[in-house]
């Protein structure tokens, strides 16, 4: 019998035999337990860690992918593994990666709000009175930014909503308006775009006239030493930041420290230089400045002023063909200011309200908005820069702008105008008025009244993304100018964010050409010749910036301040 068998075996084969059993044994238990093992990191890492592992089935074209482990659990929280198992040191790769969680509203969107001390905003506006030379801003600061409320004695305005705006009280309105988004983030890591409440634009405002450069300065330098001291700024070096000035760019851009010269240099400090500037009005040579609609006198808070006031705006009767608000720019030999009054004043279809020093109903929202409300055109030359606010009053009333120069909107408002400006405007350069002087009436009675009724509807529909909705409450489904522009600046940071991970350089980039980068088309990166060159040839100081004709034009929007309508 074999149990009889084994009995029968010789000792030193007994013993082979136990050793041989014992490590079968071991072998079994060392076993057991690497099973015992996975099971137990198999449970920790995917069961219980489900709700936060991401689906690594649909990687993100541009964003490595990486372990579950790498992306969760890693203990260097900047380093990241990509699929090759290169190990990459982009610490702002958790912030792109919250696209991928389709179940987050917020994914992507996400904006983390600088702490400022005080001095840099709030305590402005306890000094408001110190905040223009002219002007008495503390009325203007009052409702979040939006200034005294309008009566609507003349029938002219909504019943609510309405308010006497300061042109330059975006600094304060914006601020404000960020308050009230719904994706704010105190985790600066998965923030898609940093914000700086910095009141540059006040700021500038106390000092233009009679203040040396040190005191001009001194914020600006101030915030920048608060900045490039904070953890945020090393993620990207402020290339993720962003800031807002209600004013124009050449107030900020000062290329010299001579006391004559005009503005601060924030603009061209070393760190500003990677930060987004968005201001009323751009440089079209220069990459670090961006622009977004001056404000107007309507602040909706729900969805329904929106589209009430659109719809009146369609069924208005517009008796008047054109329309002019505005003065004439005398000093100022390039302007075609005068040549456009007085072909309003010699159309039977024209209409002018001038704006010159003493004419009362230029300082009245109502009249102005009563004449853009009763006109098919508006006409909307250069101000004492390429652009003016006349222009989103007038779309705001459903009256389809006229430009002469592409500066003055097309290739400002980038972000929140559509790239195909004859749907929804009429463009007549500059020297078919100056050296032609062909006639504003014969070229705007040729198109014909279907044309106009397109345009005019494309112009309605332009309304929600131009106005500031009220910074006290939130539009439910429209976007608004502030949520253009931030929607803007998020898509501008992961492009570089993805950019840079796909290591995709701008060597070919001419920050000179700035204009024409965003008149590309997707996928174009390199810029040519362009029909509008002449337009955006240098001056011949060499600047661009703060010399010649462009501090000439920023001392005169201060100036004109004065002015009911600039």
């Amino acid at each position: 019998m074999r149990r009889r068998a084994t009995a029968s075996v010789l000792p030193d084969q007994m013993e082979k035999t136990v050793g041989k059993n014992q490590q079968t044994r071991l072998c079994l238990l060392v076993s057991l337990s690497a099973v015992f093992w996975c099971l137990l990191l198999y449970f920790h890492f995917v069961v219980l860690g489900g709700s936060t592992v991401v689906d690594e089935s649909v990687p993100s074209p541009s964003v490595p992918v990486q372990s579950e482990s790498a992306s969760i659990h890693k203990t260097n929280p900047h380093q990241t593994t990509t699929h090759t198992g290169v190990s990459e040191n982009y610490p702002f790769v958790r912030a792109l990666r919250t696209t991928e969680n389709k179940s987050d509203p917020c994914g992507g969107r996400y904006i983390y709000v600088h702490d400022l001390p005080s001095r840099f905003n709030e305590d402005m506006l306890k000094e408001c009175r110190s905040l223009s030379l002219w002007t008495n801003m503390c009325k203007f600061t009052t409702n979040a930014g939006l200034g005294p409320p309008l009566e609507n004695v003349e029938g002219v305005f909504s019943d609510t909503g309405w308010y006497a705006t300061n042109q330059f009280a975006v600094d304060v309105i914006f601020s404000n308006r960020m308050k009230q988004y719904e994706c704010l983030t105190q985790d600066s890591s998965v923030a898609a775009a940093i914000f700086v409440p910095f009141y540059a634009g006040f700021d500038i405002a106390r000092y233009l006239w009679g203040y040396n450069i040190s005191v001009r300065d001194a914020a600006s330098l101030d915030l920048v030493n608060w900045l490039v001291k904070r953890p945020e700024w090393e993620i990207m070096g402020g290339k993720d930041h962003f800031l807002v000035a209600g004013r124009i760019t050449w107030d900020f851009r000062r290329l010299t420290d001579l006391d004559s010269d005009w503005g601060n240099k924030l603009l061209f400090l070393p760190a500003a230089k990677n930060m987004s500037m968005l201001v009323v009005e751009s440089s079209p040579w220069n990459a670090n400045d961006f622009g977004i609609p001056y404000p107007t006198y309507f602040h909706p808070a729900k969805d329904a002023d929106v589209f009430v006031w659109q719809e009146r705006m369609r069924k208005l009767e517009r008796k008047w063909l054109f329309s002019f608000a505005g003065a004439p720019r005398p000093g100022n030999m390039k302007s075609i200011r005068g040549q456009i009054i007085d072909q309003c004043r010699n159309s039977k279809v024209g209409k002018l309200l001038e704006c010159d020093f003493g004419e009362s109903k230029c300082h009245s929202p109502s009249s102005i908005m009563q004449m853009f409300q009763s006109s098919l055109f508006c006409l909307q030359p250069q101000g004492d820069s390429y652009t003016r606010r006349s222009a989103f009053d007038s779309i705001l009333a459903g009256c389809i702008p006229v430009f002469f120069h592409p500066g003055s909107a097309y290739t400002q408002y980038t972000w929140h105008l559509p790239k195909n400006y004859s749907k929804y405007s009429v463009f007549i350069p500059e020297d078919d008025i100056r050296k032609r002087n062909i006639s504003i009436e014969k070229r705007l009675s040729q198109i014909s009244p279907e044309q106009v009724k397109l345009m005019r509807e494309e112009v309605i529909g332009l309304i929600p993304r131009l106005i500031y909705a009220d910074p006290r409450s939130k539009l439910d489904t429209l976007k608004d100018a502030f949520d253009v522009a931030v929607q803007a600046v998020i898509d501008k940071v992961t492009n570089l964010r993805r950019d840079i991970i796909a290591g995709h350089t701008n060597e070919d980039f001419i920050e000179e050409n700035s204009w024409k980068y965003a008149l590309l088309d997707e996928g174009q990166r390199e810029v040519g010749p362009h029909e509008w060159d002449p337009f955006f040839s240098k001056p011949k100081d060499g600047s661009g910036d703060s010399g010649g004709s462009s501090v000439e034009a920023a001392k005169n929007s201060w100036k004109n301040e004065q002015r009911g309508q600039s």
